[in-house]
């Protein structure tokens, strides 16, 4: 298993039980965290803000809808047949990661509210903030977002539970 995982691919997804959703290839998530480091970097270098939100609405939709419809990640599939990478050894449940982009656009609209407000040092300190985690789940496979999704405590339920109704198939 990954590092992004508490357990088994088969064991339950949160705090509130239940096996709904889907079990992806973590590798994905891990291209899709890079792609948004990329894009966020990009853009601080541009001086172009006007990513940040555009990161935020991406894993925004993911969050909401399904990791499937993360628009950074959705090369994954075509680089791994490309490069000929072998099938994931293991699988995991993919409400974790999606608490994590869940995570990641509330700090990136905290970002976009402070550059619309005239602070955009503090806005790329939150954007850097949420790049850099990002890049640790890119390099290391170590997400602390989807460790945070297996505490038992109120929002993960929550989220769980937003995330089972809005999940498109």
């Amino acid at each position: 298993m990954t590092a992004t995982t508490a357990g088994p691919a088969t064991q339950t997804p949160g705090a509130t039980g239940g096996s709904e959703g889907r079990l992806i290839d973590p590798r994905g998530q891990r291209f899709g965290a890079g792609m948004s480091v990329l894009v966020l970097a990009i853009g601080f270098v541009a001086g172009l803000s006007i990513v940040v939100p555009f990161v935020a609405v991406a894993l925004g939709i993911s969050s909401l809808f399904g990791t499937r419809y993360f628009i950074l990640g959705r090369a994954w599939p075509y680089v791994r047949r490309v490069l000929r990478i072998a099938p994931p050894r293991e699988l995991e449940h993919e409400f974790p990661p999606r608490f994590a982009q869940a995570l990641g656009t509330v700090g990136l609209t905290i970002a976009t509210l402070l550059f619309l407000l005239g602070f955009p040092p503090a806005g790329w300190v939150v954007t850097a903030a949420v790049a850099t985690l990002q890049a640790v789940l890119a390099v290391t496979g170590y997400c602390l977002g989807c460790r945070l999704y297996f505490l038992k405590w109120w929002v993960p339920a929550q989220f769980q539970k937003l995330a089972r109704r809005t999940t498109l198939a």
